[in-house]
């Protein structure tokens, strides 16, 4: 069994609480990859933990990316079917392998990368812009940061992770 169900969802929760925007204005609207994108964003377990990419052809839509969670890829797959317009839905999305010691590394790095006051400001959106990926002991970092700085940080901070084997830098600098 992975970290503990409360464990788990006091480390999301904390990640994910961001104050809510009401706009007010005429209603514009989307397109279909501003609908998929709602969706994605709008999904409960979505956190740092995971990186959902999808492409949109058509009707067509194809989910990948890796998750930690198993439920998360029935999720988005179910979430973006009933997108107005959608016609199919390929998911071939990743369900990273459950493993304690992926699990200890996830956290450590988490800890590293966002509690260093100079990368802390990327937790406060509502999905964090770095997510970090582990299986079999190898980070990944994705996701977009403001600069090339904080993008070389980050890396610096993961890994220092004690008892990662490697750290793939794939954060990409905001242009």
């Amino acid at each position: 069994m992975r970290v503990g169900k409360l464990g788990c969802f006091l480390a999301v929760a904390a990640l994910s609480a961001a104050p809510f925007v009401y706009a007010s204005g005429p209603a514009v609207p989307k397109t279909m990859d501003q609908k998929v994108l709602h969706e994605l964003n709008m999904l409960p377990y979505y956190g740092v933990f995971d990186d959902i990419r999808y492409r949109v052809d058509g009707d067509n839509v194809t989910l990948t990316g890796q998750v930690w969670q198993p439920v998360l890829k029935l999720q988005a797959e179910s979430a973006i079917k009933h997108v107005e317009g959608v016609g199919k839905v390929d998911n071939q999305i990743e369900v990273l392998p459950t493993s304690n010691f992926d699990d200890q590394i996830r956290f450590q790095t988490l800890r590293a990368i966002y509690a260093y006051p100079a990368l802390n400001r990327y937790v406060l959106n509502s999905h964090p812009t770095i997510h970090i990926i582990v299986r079999n002991g190898n980070v990944t970092l994705t996701g977009v940061v403001a600069n090339t700085m904080d993008r070389e940080m980050a890396y610096v901070r993961a890994n220092g992770v004690h008892g990662a084997f490697s750290v793939t830098n794939e954060l990409q600098v905001q242009p």
